[in-house]
């Protein structure tokens, strides 16, 4: 059996159900898997196990096992991927875009799962599912730049800890339509499921806690402008939400408002782009920073934007 990991219950959460705290801040586990957990008793507060049901506050710390997952499915594939670091423990590789970080249900085309089996021999760790294998967090199927996937399962648990505390640095480069009114700012806006389309996100009275700070890179005439924006949590879509809602949404991101102004073609794909991951090494502690290049892609439209 796994060894119990310690898990503290995020700022901004106020007497809300264990189960929905777990399953935000474990997406790469099933409710059906958390739930044994909880049948277990393997969900602990103050040393005592609790029900799915009990009311957890910001601050409160739990003791939990998360039940091991079943051998992976996800066969290698050779897409080319390009690690920016590998070790026995992690790797942290260059996601292109275009590429689905993971399966699920009605996926068929090959994923990062299935690229990153190739480039790390199949030494992926399974705690994070089937369809899953190394996976900590992710990165939407147009979002490029660095993400880490986890080889053992010690570094995977590890790695969760880090990210659920908030202890990554996490930076992204976006194109936006138009100019902000300031050179910088924070949004502290909540985030859900859309009321009307289950399949977006929207800033939503009482939904999760989401903090984003950006600020001004470079300006392209009035139209289009450089933004790097600082992650404080990991909700779904959160900059393209965030920025979006500021009036200033990503070029190219029609799911979140983007409209070609007249006579202007629009991009194949949005622009959004990790380019800064630091953490500490989940084993050694050592300290680690990386900065995934900019696509060619990326760096062709800012050129273009340069010209115009």
């Amino acid at each position: 059996m796994p060894d119990p990991i310690a898990f503290m219950v995020p700022e901004g959460v106020e007497r809300e159900r264990a189960d929905r705290i777990l399953a935000e801040n474990f997406p790469n586990f099933s409710r059906s898997r958390l739930q044994k957990s909880f049948d277990r008793g393997e969900v602990l507060l103050k040393g005592e196990p609790i029900k799915k049901k009990h009311p957890l506050e910001a601050g409160d710390v739990l003791s939990l096992v998360l039940p091991e997952p079943p051998p992976t499915s996800v066969e290698p594939v050779d897409l080319g991927i390009e690690l920016l670091y590998d070790d026995e423990h992690i790797a942290v590789a260059l996601k292109p875009c275009g590429v689905i970080t993971h399966g699920g249900p009605g996926i068929e085309e090959p994923t990062l799962c299935h690229g990153m089996m190739h480039a790390c021999g199949g030494k992926l760790s399974r705690a994070s599912g089937d369809l899953r294998p190394g996976i900590v967090h992710r990165l939407d199927k147009e979002t490029t730049g660095a993400i880490v996937f986890a080889k053992t399962d010690e570094a995977f648990f590890k790695m969760v800890e880090a990210f659920s505390g908030r202890e990554i640095r996490k930076e992204y480069l976006a194109i936006v339509t138009r100019n902000p009114a300031h050179e910088s700012g924070t949004i502290k806006l909540p985030i859900d499921r859309h009321p009307g389309n289950r399949t977006r996100m929207a800033v939503v009275e009482g939904g999760r806690p989401a903090h984003t700070d950006w600020k001004v890179e470079e300006h392209f005439g009035h139209h289009h402008t450089l933004i790097r924006c600082f992650l404080h949590t990991g909700r779904t879509h959160q900059i393209r939400v965030h920025l979006s809602h500021m009036g200033h949404p990503i070029l190219g991101d029609a799911t979140y408002g983007y409209q070609p102004r007249p006579g202007e073609k629009a991009p194949p794909h949005f622009f959004l782009h990790a380019q800064i991951l630091g953490f500490a090494h989940p084993i050694t502690g050592e300290p680690l920073l990386f900065e995934a290049p900019l696509p060619e892609a990326f760096q062709a439209q800012l050129e273009r934007l340069r010209g115009m």
